[in-house]
């Protein structure tokens, strides 16, 4: 999924707590769901960030060569400026855009 292109909330939204257990009908269990999705979230953008970063490293370590990168600066800045990744998971919960399944139902259809 394109993360930048993201609806979700740069900042705190209240949740109806009905909308968010609706698929499991257990809260906390919806909300493990939610923080596992996050993590995976986090490690993607994680990664992708630091790859473009991995281009403007330098093998030289002089002091001259490292005052200000802006082309460098404007990466960091524009993935400062994304949705965090909770924020992002939870847009992906309420859209039904999350699998999930329940591991209990598996081990029964297989005895």
């Amino acid at each position: 999924m394109d993360y930048k292109k993201s609806n979700a909330a740069l900042s705190t939204v209240t949740r109806d707590r009905n909308k968010i257990d609706e698929a499991t009908g257990n809260i906390y269990e919806s909300i493990v769901i939610i923080a596992k999705r996050a993590n995976q979230i986090n490690a993607d953008i994680k990664k992708e960030l630091i790859d473009k970063l991995e281009e403007f490293a330098s093998n030289s370590e002089s002091l001259d060569e490292i005052f200000e990168n802006n082309e460098q600066i404007e990466v960091s800045r524009f993935y400062e400026r994304l949705p965090k990744a909770h924020a992002i998971a939870i847009e992906e919960w309420l859209n039904d855009k999350v699998y999930f399944r329940r591991q209990e139902a598996e081990a029964a259809k297989a005895e």
